[in-house]
């Protein structure tokens, strides 16, 4: 399947929900799709039902389109499209229709992301490339800037996914990361400051969002017979967070170039939910 080309033939995606006025995900009013499937089990995840490859719904390009251009007259403001997930890179061919279309309508476009998929395999690449042609803003969510404690976060390690943020930077892609603070497993100095720095070597971010943890997709997680995994893990307060975004977003840091290969051991401690250890 050659999708983009073949106007005529149907590209199907599978996809869990959309969202008609979304306002935080992306510039704007976004109309938001959510795909269905994803490989990494994040533990604090707003969506676990969207982690298996089956279910969902399958949508072709062509009339998810045409439902989202029907909310097009609130998007005035700088909106358009986002796709979500789920984990969107793992269905590239209807990504790419989808936006291929979308961008002959004038339409911003935006994906959302955990950077999981990305890889330098040429077929990957190849299609990923003819993707970001019509893609606007890539927004990337780093879930732990240390591998190990990523692995112990998701399932997966990282290295992949900051080579994705690299890749991008270097194509002079516009990036959005997004960081979420979760006290005693993110919400570590060391891992923040690591975290910074990686981002200041990244020539491309427009914005960067320190999101706070909070723990609303327990219920989803138990309605599914799941146990949480950070229950008990309190929500970061105010001065947590204040913090968070002076590291992340304001404060110079000393010494360029800290952290870039050596796993911090500070990055695996958990401490309690005042304040950045």
């Amino acid at each position: 399947m050659n999708p983009g080309k073949q106007q005529n033939k149907p590209v199907f995606g599978l996809i869990h929900s959309t969202e008609s006025f979304g306002s935080v995900d992306g510039p704007g009013i976004r109309f938001v799709v959510f795909t269905q499937g994803r490989r990494m089990a994040c533990k604090y995840c707003h969506n676990p039902d969207a982690w298996a490859c089956e279910g969902g719904t399958l949508r072709d390009a062509e009339s998810l389109l045409n439902e989202a251009l029907r909310y097009r007259s609130y998007w005035n403001g700088g909106g358009g499209i986002t796709v979500s997930g789920g984990e969107p890179l793992l269905q590239l061919d209807f990504l790419l229709d989808f936006f291929e279309r979308a961008k002959k309508e004038g339409v911003h476009t935006a994906i959302d992301t955990s950077g999981e998929p990305f890889s330098r395999n040429p077929d990957f690449l190849k299609t990923f490339t003819r993707l970001l042609n019509f893609t606007d803003l890539i927004m990337l969510d780093i879930k732990h800037i240390d591998s190990k404690a990523h692995s112990l976060l998701t399932g997966k390690p990282n290295e992949n996914i900051l080579d994705m943020a690299r890749f991008l930077s270097d194509a002079g892609k516009t990036l959005w990361i997004r960081h979420v603070v979760v006290p005693g497993v993110t919400a570590l100095r060391a891992c923040m400051e690591r975290l910074r720095r990686f981002i200041d070597a990244l020539k491309t971010v427009e914005k960067v969002e320190a999101l706070p943890y909070h723990s609303l997709a327990a219920a989803k997680w138990r309605a599914l017979g799941r146990s949480y995994p950070l229950e008990g893990v309190k929500e970061p307060s105010a001065e947590c967070m204040r913090e968070a975004e002076e590291i992340l977003l304001k404060t110079k840091l000393a010494k360029p170039g800290f952290g870039t290969g050596s796993i911090n051991k500070d990055c695996g401690r958990f401490t309690g939910p005042g304040r950045i250890q």
